[in-house]
């Protein structure tokens, strides 16, 4: 297979380490509603990579206007700590990017956070410029990961290829796999610089697992070749 031009990449965990800020930003948001945390830590973290308002929902029993309360909660707290200088790019993972687009494919950044969240990480990152296109749950009808959606919008924003197959998906959690196999992409990587292991990322279907995304471009060229 050639020509792989759409590359559809996770950030928290996958392109950008925010040392456990998740977990944090939560803890946070759960203390601000008068809620325990620990009783929700698990779902929390077996979740990772999902759309965020898709957890609170599931934790709040479909309590809308709660889980509406939470999903704030938690972005006014990440993003709290995202301006406060506590994430950085995944080693090797902007020249990555850049690799990328120096070589003539698409790169997409996708995120579980809302758009506000995931404006905060750019900008704090200086990323603007890095990619061409970001994009979040309300960008794709509002259904997250683990559906395909995020993924399929970015082939149809960008037209960059004109076969799912030839479409790039990598990430950190299980999560991402499952959009990635969803989407019918050909190659979903799952990288190791985030939630979950290898044997969960293979479980759900990555068909490479990555020490990290500074790997992906010599992935599909050695695909390509």
């Amino acid at each position: 297979m050639s020509d792989m031009n759409l590359v559809v990449l996770d950030m928290a965990g996958t392109t950008v380490a925010d040392g456990g800020l998740v977990e944090r930003a939560f803890t946070a948001a759960a203390e601000r509603l008068g809620e325990d945390p620990a009783t929700m830590i698990d779902h929390v973290r077996a979740t990772m990579g999902e759309s965020k308002i898709s957890v609170f929902r599931h934790l709040f029993g479909g309590d809308e206007t709660r889980a509406q309360e939470a999903n704030l909660a938690f972005e006014e707290a990440y993003g709290e700590l995202v301006s406060g200088g506590l994430i950085a790019p995944v080693p090797g993972a902007a020249e990555a990017i850049a690799d990328l687009r120096g070589e003539g494919r698409t790169v997409v950044l996708t995120t579980g956070f809302a758009r506000v969240t995931q404006d905060a990480i750019l900008d704090a990152l200086g990323w603007r410029d890095l990619v061409g296109s970001t994009l979040c749950p309300a960008d794709a009808g509002g259904r997250g990961r683990p559906h395909p959606d995020m993924v399929l919008a970015a082939l149809l924003r960008t037209g960059a290829v004109d076969d799912v197959r030839r479409i790039v998906v990598a990430g950190d959690t299980s999560y991402d796999m499952l959009s990635g196999v969803r989407s019918g992409a050909g190659i979903v990587a799952g990288v190791l610089t985030g939630a979950h292991d290898e044997a969960a990322l293979k479980e759900h279907g990555a068909t490479h697992v990555l020490a990290s995304v500074a790997e992906l471009p010599g992935l599909i060229r050695e695909r390509e070749a």
